[in-house]
């Protein structure tokens, strides 16, 4: 099946949230694009380029998604993994024996996992970096090999300054991975930016309803493209049809999911921040220096995500998460239901998030019951 690669890059995004990976339009034909169950294809002699052969290496299931996102990150190629975990690795796991990694201090716990393991296995140099710090991530660039940054990082929040540091890896010859998956393509396309890749954990805000477990690289470069489909392809990290089918339907509802869930969460951000029982509240939209530039912007709303200390340490944290009636005690995020959990009781966050920070998701629902069941817990310890 042949899609539409061609939309108007004048279309907004969620126009092409909507529209692309489409089928072609012909009389009698789906609105759709159908989702094939087949491990194989059929073959009866050397295959032409292009030619489906064994679905490890290639699916037309695929082929939507991939197009639809990269659309929307403005990029020209997209490959889709089994987890976000898997496209993590392919963008970065190149890094050899020795080399260096750049990558901020408070950034998704397993990633920082893996590079900890790179280190332990292969002496890779991981260098960690207060990321909103842009003067300190350039000068850990030198002699660096790849630099995988967040904006805003997991789960502390703070918003890098990614043209100066995307220009600055660039000028070193240092490859630059964004994990784009908590602003979306809809707060932020880091290929523009200047960034080599793009990665995102699928699994939440694309896919947008807790029910997929998939992930993805998007990149302007064919042959960095190339080399992330063969690692797909020999490490077998591939994705099922099915989940790839639903993240995206998923995609399609993103603008109006994102939209509200960013919305919820910039409001439940002012009033946290005059409640009796927090001590600190983490979020895009109370920026810490409001005369600059970008943090004006991102007073209007940036992100679903919020961060929040409430008084009484770790103890106090805990009793809210099991004081909740609503939001769901829950690791992931970024789905229509509104999640929270303690992250510090992994053992593998960075020791320099707060034992007591909570990491709230915005979901979508009404914002007054929202609040009303985060007062209630609030207050009741």
């Amino acid at each position: 099946m042949t899609h539409d690669r061609n939309r108007p890059s004048s279309l907004s995004p969620a126009t092409v949230a909507v529209s692309a990976g489409r089928p072609p339009r012909q009389q009698g034909g789906p609105v759709n694009p159908p989702v094939v169950f087949s491990s194989t294809y059929v073959n009866q002699g050397v295959s032409a380029p292009g030619e489906l052969l064994y679905t490890r290496m290639d699916t037309e299931t695929w082929h939507p998604f991939e197009e639809a996102l990269a659309a929307l990150e403005g990029g020209e190629h997209g490959v889709v993994f089994g987890s976000g975990m898997a496209a993590v690795v392919a963008a970065v796991g190149h890094v050899p024996a020795g080399g260096a990694v750049v990558v901020p201090r408070h950034a998704y716990q397993v990633s920082l996992g893996y590079l900890d393991d790179l280190a332990k296995r292969q002496g890779v140099e991981v260098r960690r970096v207060d990321v909103a710090d842009t003067a300190q991530v350039v000068a850990a660039l030198d002699g660096a090999h790849v630099v995988l940054a967040e904006s805003p990082t997991n789960p502390m929040l703070e918003v890098a300054d990614l043209p100066a540091i995307l220009a600055a890896a660039r000028e070193r010859g240092v490859r630059s991975v964004v994990d784009n998956t908590f602003a979306t393509p809809l707060g932020q396309q880091p290929l523009a930016l200047g960034a080599d890749v793009v990665v995102h954990s699928v699994t939440k805000y694309l896919a947008g309803h807790s029910d997929v477990v998939l992930g993805a690289v998007v990149t302007d470069d064919p042959q960095l493209a190339a080399d992330v489909r063969a690692y797909r392809t020999m490490h077998g990290a591939i994705p099922g049809p099915m989940e790839v089918w639903l993240a995206l339907r998923g995609l399609r509802t993103l603008h109006l999911r994102v939209e509200r869930a960013n919305a919820n969460a910039a409001e439940l951000a002012r009033r946290l921040a005059e409640h009796p029982a927090v001590a600190e509240v983490r979020h895009p939209s109370l920026p810490a220096d409001p005369g600059h530039e970008r943090a004006a912007r991102l007073m209007h709303g940036f992100g679903a995500i919020l961060g929040v200390r409430p008084h009484g340490g770790a103890a106090a944290a805990d009793a809210v998460v099991a004081a909740v009636r609503l939001w769901v005690p829950a690791t992931s995020l970024g789905g229509v239901e509104s999640t929270l959990e303690r992250r510090r009781r992994f053992a593998t966050e960075s020791v320099t998030v707060p034992e007591d920070l909570l990491r709230l998701s915005a979901g979508v629902e009404d914002v007054e019951d929202l609040w009303a069941d985060l007062d209630q817990a609030l207050r009741a310890v």
